[in-house]
């Protein structure tokens, strides 16, 4: 239960976050309600296609809090600790490869730092 508050206030305080362009706020949250919500693209009872959809999704989501925004936005608001950080940052750094660069550059609108 613990585990589930935390991760919403993760959401929230992410989805308040100014550094975040609006944009990019709601398509997380569309996203978020793709994976979440019984609706899929492709039925889940198609074997092997029905789960794609949810775990490329879910790629893309990792992604984007891992690889896209600054890990400074994310560690200000990340509740579980930087052992965890890492292990998650990691698992989604391996898991970007199914996000295709274009997708990124027409979805995203957030630009890193220069620094």
């Amino acid at each position: 239960m613990k585990f589930l508050k935390d991760t919403k206030s993760f959401l929230t305080n992410v989805a308040q976050d100014p550094r975040i362009p609006e944009r990019d706020k709601k398509v997380l949250l569309a996203l978020i309600v793709l994976v979440i919500s019984p609706v899929d693209l492709i039925p889940d009872w198609i074997p092997f296609f029905g789960l794609l959809d949810d775990f490329v999704i879910t790629c893309i989501i990792l992604d984007y809090f891992f690889s896209v925004l600054d890990v400074e936005i994310i560690l200000s608001h990340y509740p579980w600790g930087m052992k965890s950080f890492t292990k998650l940052r990691r698992v989604a750094q391996t898991f970007s490869i199914f996000v295709p660069k274009f997708l990124k550059r027409v979805i995203w609108k957030y630009a890193k730092l220069p620094y």
